[in-house]
């Protein structure tokens, strides 16, 4: 006689993993989905809108790396995401650049200015860091209104598109909408893949260990320095990605994006969606674009609603609306008969 045994029910963090793989995938199906279903159930406009939402939800996440994973409150990112931005403007209208080089020069600008403010930064913590991250924003948002020669000061730089890809005759460029989307969700999608690969490889381990006590990763060999200052490149790398692709969305480059406001409204997002988490940015920055794109028709003053929602948000969700909803889900699918036996075996025969 055999008697095979077998748990009959899986753990709450099992089943809540399950339930939210299977919402990721409805969530990546709607996003491939979007040129089409969105203006069949809505307004074309509203694909612009979330085209917008995923290269800010990038931007979010640069500053969730830092806060979230690294424990580092940074207001400079803005600072990066200009340099993004820039380096596409100046390589395509002043230096006449292609599409490819321009990205790559906008990207190549915003890491090697994290690499030379984080030198000075990352010795720092707390408010201290903060501030130094501020004035490195402010240093590099006035000299850009400054240089108009180059900047184009207040005005920003207007440029006209390149082609992204050319094959024989045949030109994609994000003149055309779809394309532009589709490159905007694909770059976008392989950015948080990486993020998810940094944070569950031992780097990533390394940030969360220098995150909860950096006097006790240091005495167990940890180089806290180089850890934040990598950490600070990349983030540096995340904001400049996402500056390059607002640039080519906007087909335009401002030093008004290189102002700390813009920071602080990239920590709020993530804050609010859940720092710590990687999807945690998405939900943030989705919440409070809609709230802007839907009573910014109707009323002047929606940035109070969504200082209101942040407000409480903070006060009754600290773990933002992603640790809500999964403390919610565990509770849900928490039996007493899960609290008293964890696992029941079944006898067969």
């Amino acid at each position: 006689m055999s008697i095979p045994v077998k748990q009959e029910m899986l753990s709450p963090e099992v089943r809540r993993a399950r339930i939210e793989r299977v919402l990721m995938i409805v969530f990546a199906l709607f996003l491939l989905t979007v040129p089409w279903t969105v203006p069949a159930l809505i307004n074309t406009f509203w694909v612009s809108v979330i085209a917008e939402i995923l290269i800010w939800s990038l931007f979010a996440a640069s500053t969730n790396l830092l806060f979230g994973y690294v424990g580092l409150l940074s207001f400079g990112q803005a600072l990066f995401f200009g340099f993004g931005m820039y380096g596409v403007g100046i390589g395509i209208d002043q230096l006449g650049l292609s599409f490819w080089p321009a990205f790559g020069l906008g990207i190549v600008a915003s890491m090697a200015m994290a690499l030379v403010a984080g030198i000075f930064a990352v010795r720092l913590t707390w408010h201290y860091f903060a501030i130094i991250t501020v004035v490195f924003s402010l240093i590099f948002y006035f000299l850009a209104v400054s240089m108009k020669w180059l900047t184009g000061g207040d005005d920003g730089i207007n440029f006209s598109l390149p082609p992204t890809f050319t094959f024989g005759g045949t030109q994609w460029s994000f003149a055309d909408p779809n394309f532009q989307y589709f490159f905007i969700l694909a770059t976008v999608a392989v950015c948080f893949y990486l993020m998810h690969r940094v944070i569950g490889s031992p780097l990533g381990k390394a940030f969360m260990a220098v995150r909860d006590n950096d006097v006790r990763a240091s005495l167990i060999g940890l180089n806290v320095y180089l850890i934040r200052l990598t950490a600070f490149v990349m983030a540096g790398f995340l904001a400049g990605v996402a500056g390059a692709l607002f640039a080519y969305f906007g087909r335009y480059a401002s030093a008004t994006y290189m102002f700390y406001h813009v920071s602080g409204e990239g920590l709020v997002w993530s804050i609010v969606g859940g720092a710590g988490t990687l999807f945690g940015p998405i939900v943030g920055t989705t919440l409070f674009i809609i709230i802007r794109e839907v009573v910014s028709t109707h009323w002047e003053h929606h940035s109070l609603i969504v200082g209101v929602m942040a407000i409480l948000v903070v006060i009754l969700a600290p773990k933002g609306l992603v640790g809500l909803w999964r403390d919610a889900i565990d509770r849900l699918l928490t039996r007493p008969a899960d609290q008293a036996a964890p696992a029941k075996l079944r006898v067969e025969s």
